[in-house]
């Protein structure tokens, strides 16, 4: 009776292993993070250094991020697709939106104009080529819907180009770009007006953008659903609300605390806010997201890397600056102007260009992954000694 007894195993046990088996899997890592929220609260409280308050805070938007992509992912797949992908649209973005957000009312608008360069960039060339070059590792080939992938990097190709032109109308007029070493800079009404426009016609594409891969071409874009493997049980509409506001209320906490500490960073460590935002910032704020590319791109699920790779930089692009250039004409000293620096221009056009030819064959290896990490990390290279 005895060694019946001993073979079953306690509830605790039980409950203690499949926590730290859900940690070690490919969608339970970020939350290994979770001790650094209130660490970040507690160095900000007791104004500890700069450096510390800015690593703890960067880390901690990580599984604050990858909770409210959970929360946000079960509430679709119960609202259904068309709503669904409206509450995807509201929510995907959030973190990023909201860091950006603080650093606009902090008067920091080129790291706001430097993340989001950064978020096309890290999306276009590393996410994708990380995830092409993982994936392809273990596969001689990988295919994915080139018809899906060639409409979305048509829609960030187009919206790249939108975005160069209130720089060349700056150029055109005379006037300069910013400088790197820049912060916020006064352009003339007319440029900020340019900017305006070119945003309220980069969210009409985008909610056109919408119908077409919600509505008229949903097929397209929604292939057959696989089992997920790392979620387990679904989540009720109610904890998901629970927990989407929770991380909404950490996402703005981290947010806060991170834009807070980016100048007295700079700083002390020797970096430029430039190069802190197009890389430290632009990945911090998406690091979940491009961890789950990887992920299901090594599970040879490349039609889900494809689309949250060049899918992500289209929302950026079409969405979240366009909102912000938005914002900012009832926020901060001055509305934000659309006028990149020359790094960030010849940077965006070069990725965009580039991820455009690589996804329209609709198939990938691993050496292409290899190229695209190559020109990723050529470009952090140049903007860390810009």
């Amino acid at each position: 009776m005895s060694s019946g007894t001993s073979s079953v195993t306690p509830p605790e046990q039980r409950e203690s292993f499949n926590l730290r088996r859900f940690l070690l899997s490919g969608g339970g890592w970020p939350y290994v993070l979770v001790p650094l929220i209130p660490l970040a609260l507690a160095l900000e409280l007791t104004h500890a250094s700069s450096e510390l308050i800015f690593a703890s805070s960067a880390l901690g938007v990580i599984p604050t991020a990858a909770l409210m992509g959970r929360a946000t992912e079960e509430l679709a797949e119960r609202a259904g697709p068309g709503i669904g992908g409206l509450l995807n649209v509201t929510f995907g973005n959030f973190p990023e939106l909201l860091i950006a957000f603080f650093a606009l009312v902090a008067g920091l608008q080129e790291v706001v104009k430097a993340s989001l360069i950064g978020s096309v960039l890290g999306n276009s060339l590393l996410v994708l080529g990380g995830a092409m070059l993982v994936g392809g590792l273990g596969h001689e080939r990988q295919t994915y819907n080139h018809r899906a992938a060639s409409a979305q990097a048509t829609m960030l190709l187009i919206a790249s180009a939108a975005m160069v032109l209130p720089a060349v109308f700056q150029l055109v007029d005379g006037g300069g770009l910013p400088a790197i070493s820049a912060e916020e800079v006064d352009f003339s009404s007319a440029v900020e007006n340019l900017s305006l426009a070119v945003a309220i016609v980069l969210l009409a594409s985008y909610c056109g953008g919408l119908l077409f891969s919600l509505k008229t071409h949903r097929d397209l874009f929604n292939p057959p659903a696989e089992e997920k493997d790392e979620h387990g049980e679904p989540w009720t509409i109610k904890r998901s609300v629970t927990m989407l506001a929770v991380a909404g209320l950490a996402v703005g906490l981290m947010s806060e605390i991170l834009v807070g500490s980016i100048e007295e960073t700079a700083e002390s460590i020797g970096l430029s806010q430039f190069f802190i935002g197009v890389i430290i910032v632009a990945v911090v704020g998406n690091a979940a997201e491009h961890w789950v590319a990887v992920y299901v791109a090594a599970k040879d699920k490349m039609d889900l890397a494809v689309n949250i790779a060049v899918g992500s930089s289209a929302q950026v692009a079409l969405f979240v600056a366009p909102v912000l250039v938005i914002l900012s004409f009832f926020f901060g000293e001055h509305p934000l102007a659309l006028v990149f620096n020359g790094f960030e221009l010849a940077g965006v056009l070069l990725a965009v260009l580039i991820a455009t030819h690589v996804t329209s064959k609709g198939e990938s290896t691993w050496f292409e992954g290899l190229l695209l990490l190559a020109l990723y990390t050529m470009m952090g290279v140049t903007f860390f000694l810009a």
